[in-house]
């Protein structure tokens, strides 16, 4: 059987390289794997690679033509991408591109890739999220932190586009408020209108991850964040990556991503990983839907059982899949553990090997 071969960008980052990993782990076909980034340092990292190559950043006008000559050389039959930046830019030109990609639509991204935009879009669908304001005047800033304040007596002041909470702080009052922005203005250029206040969220974070097909979904799969990778040097005392997840079988988190999914597209292909957040009732709510690329560790699933990536490739490269579950694909309450130079674990259950005297 010949190989697929595949190109993967951002190889040099956890999220391309565990898409890589993901798909090694399939037993009964084997990969030619061709990796890309941006970063010479990075991309010495990635593991299992067939052949890598440095290319420009997705916007430098070189990006497509050095993309085309790798997918020509190399005899591309699938291309996968997993940064923000890039899945926007591609799903924009696919006639660009000389070899199979499997994105959501461009308008689908444009909603998904502003987080106020997707606020206000799933608000009018009565699809449960935080109680938000996009600020666009001082008036506005002063309005969202004196009517979104709850018990906790905080907002969630957050930047309305990028990845990794960017930009992302608790503030209890106005001055902290206009001091984070005005520092991200100093650092990044972002003004007011680049933020927006949301009603601090203080519950249970779960992540849905699932793929779809002209609005079907394939399959899908939740966990909760329970604990953060260097959370305790956050202000909020998270960060956007778990070092502990667990697996949970929550029938009020499925139903809600997915109608939040066909939502923004009801036409959804492709990848779309939403984040829930529980509010003070305890009421699950959206706040961030990625589509287009999996959460960052994508392997998680993968290496459960439930192997996203290579059923995406699958799709993409116009496959029969096997028969899989929509929801709930692997058993509830398996953690996912990892730690920055220590590698990743899952623990199947409560199964814990360190003992109490």
């Amino acid at each position: 059987m010949r190989k697929k071969r595949i190109l993967v960008s951002g190889v040099g980052g956890s999220g391309g390289s565990n898409y890589v990993s993901s798909l090694r782990m399939v037993k009964h076909e084997q990969f030619y794997i061709v990796g890309t980034d941006t970063r010479n340092f990075f991309l010495e990292l990635a593991p299992n690679i067939d052949k890598k190559y440095i290319v420009p950043r997705a916007d430098d006008p070189s990006y497509f033509s050095t993309i085309n000559k790798i997918i020509e050389k190399e005899k591309i039959d699938f291309m996968h991408c997993q940064s923000e930046e890039e899945v926007w830019i591609v799903s924009n030109n696919l006639d660009k591109i000389k070899t199979k990609v499997l994105l959501p639509a461009k308008e689908t991204l444009t909603i998904t890739t502003n987080k106020a935009s997707l606020n206000k879009a799933l608000a009018k669908e009565a699809i449960s999220v935080p109680r938000a304001i996009h600020l666009k005047t001082t008036k506005d800033l002063e309005l969202a932190i004196r009517t979104l304040r709850g018990k906790h007596k905080k907002v969630w002041l957050r930047a309305i586009t990028g990845g990794g909470s960017r930009a992302s702080l608790p503030v209890y009052n106005l001055k902290q408020a206009e001091g984070w922005i005005d520092y991200w203005h100093s650092y990044k250029g972002l003004t007011l209108k680049d933020f927006m206040i949301s009603e601090f969220l203080p519950g249970k974070e779960f992540a849905f991850q699932s793929v779809w097909h002209n609005g079907i979904l394939i399959t899908s799969m939740a966990r909760q964040r329970v604990e953060y990778l260097f959370g305790y040097l956050f202000p909020s005392g998270q960060s956007s990556s778990p070092s502990v997840a667990m697996t949970v079988h929550r029938d009020d988190v499925n139903e809600l991503a997915t109608k939040a999914v066909l939502t923004v597209d009801k036409h959804a292909t492709g990848i779309f990983c939403v984040d829930i957040k529980e509010n003070e009732k305890g009421v699950p709510c959206v706040t961030e839907i990625n589509a287009g690329r999996f959460f960052t560790t994508n392997n998680n699933f993968s290496t459960a059982g439930l192997n996203m990536p290579y059923y995406h490739v699958l799709l993409g490269m116009e496959e029969t899949l096997p028969k899989l579950p929509q929801y709930n694909g692997i058993p509830a309450n398996w953690y996912w553990i990892r730690m920055i130079d220590m590698g990743y674990k899952l623990v199947k259950g409560e199964k814990w090997t360190g003992q109490k005297i």
